[in-house]
């Protein structure tokens, strides 16, 4: 029976911080998810170049570099929900407002500035979301997560349509005014069907006296404890491929599909249905298996797919569009086993303890080391389409081998 599925049982058990942060969290994907497909196409309507696009994104990934680094301390001293709250809204609401009415690159540059203060929810947001959780769901619960993201995909399709009728600009503004509601009403119900976590009231208490600069002076312990642990190191190596493949992804998939393959821009909204469909697929069937075997099998096979599908977008421009949807196809296949996976490895292998400072320099060095690939992906497309995705098959290429030689340390048998 549907009821007895893992997936189906988890949902049903969720209560407290762990159910208000997945029950809201379409408010949020749904707006999301039906916008960014046109975010690059909609920069390339207004003037901005490739360059510009790819300095966006450089920009952004800096900017979050600093918010990353404030994340764990700011989150320990004023709490999981009130921090997600206000950082929610300067990062989301805020920069929606300015997709909206852009105008040119200037436009762009101050949202991508507004929008990395999200960094620092994206920390105290999953903190609140596992701290009081059964270790047991965690993997469940962010497929959950994920599956709220996968909805809105099934209403892409009626984006394109809209782009068809209205025009890429009128459709994409209205999209953001959208988000702009949608999403500043998930914040306001979250904050009052949360409360703070047990973690986060210690960690307010330990610090309520303390200035902000000085909860900073643990930092370097912390970093010890991370550079000692090869699963933590692992799961830096991959957090960082994943968030540069994501925004060279971001970035240029639409680019590359409507200008170098040949792909109408009114039917960009129809490959996210088509992602979608394939993840909710693998998330109800595949993923709730995944904890019964080891780490590597499941994190090498997504591996091997996810450059599989990028070699056939490469040659999508010679073999047309069955190569595009195999590409899709695939790209959804390897993130739904790769993103659950690698979402719970931050949960199991971070210290409760030291979560939000932990993270905090895991996202601090995701960013520092990744910051330069959007500037670099955009020089690239400059000289030919292909090259970010070429770059693409060598970051694969290195989580592949750092996978293998990481993944027989005994810390990670249990994955």
């Amino acid at each position: 029976m549907p009821s007895r599925h893992p997936l189906v049982q988890t949902l049903l058990e969720l209560r407290g911080n762990p159910r208000a942060c997945v029950f809201t969290e379409p408010l949020w994907s749904i707006p999301f998810n039906l916008f960014i497909p046109y975010a690059s196409l909609y920069m390339l309507a207004l003037g901005v170049t490739t360059e510009g696009i790819g300095l966006v994104a450089s920009v952004g990934m800096a900017a979050q570099i600093l918010f990353a680094l404030l994340s764990g301390a700011l989150t320990d001293k004023y709490g999981r929900r009130v921090t997600t709250f206000v950082v929610d809204i300067i990062s989301w609401t805020i920069p929606c407002l300015i997709w909206a009415f852009a105008q040119d690159l200037r436009w762009f540059l101050a949202a991508a500035v507004f929008n990395a203060v999200n960094r620092i929810a994206q920390n105290s947001w999953g903190c609140l979301l596992v701290e009081d959780s059964d270790r047991s769901q965690i993997v469940n619960i962010y497929t959950w997560v994920y599956v709220s993201g996968i909805v809105a995909a099934f209403f892409a399709p009626l984006s394109g349509l809209f782009v068809g009728e209205y025009g890429l600009l009128t459709t994409v503004r209205f999209l953001y005014l959208l988000s702009f509601v949608m999403m500043t009403v998930k914040f306001i119900l979250l904050f009052f069907f949360s409360s703070e976590t047990e973690h986060g009231r210690q960690r307010k208490l330990e610090t309520r006296n303390i200035p902000l600069w000085k909860v900073f002076r643990g930092y370097g312990g912390v970093l010890g404890q991370i550079l000692r642990s090869p699963g933590t190191l692992l799961t830096l190596v991959l957090m960082l491929v994943m968030n540069i493949l994501s925004t060279i992804n971001g970035s240029f998939w639409s680019v590359f599909v409507t200008t170098t393959a040949g792909v109408d821009e009114r039917w960009i909204g129809l490959f996210p249905f088509l992602r979608a469909v394939v993840m909710l697929f693998v998330f109800v069937t595949l993923v709730p298996r995944i904890r019964a075997l080891r780490f590597k099998r499941p994190m090498i096979v997504g591996i091997l797919v996810f450059a599989t599908s990028q070699g056939l977008l490469l040659v999508s421009p010679q073999f047309g569009l069955p190569t595009i949807l195999g590409s899709v196809v695939l790209e959804a296949l390897a993130l739904a086993m790769v993103s659950p996976l690698l979402d719970s490895m931050q949960v199991v292998l971070v210290d409760p303890k030291e979560r939000a400072r932990i993270i905090s320099i895991l996202l601090v060095c995701i960013l520092a080391l990744g910051s330069p690939f959007g500037w670099i992906a955009g020089r690239l497309a400059t000289f030919d389409a292909r090259m970010p995705f070429f770059l693409n098959l060598g970051l694969l290429a290195l989580a592949f081998v750092v996978t293998l030689t990481f993944s027989r340390a005994r810390s990670l048998e249990r994955m």
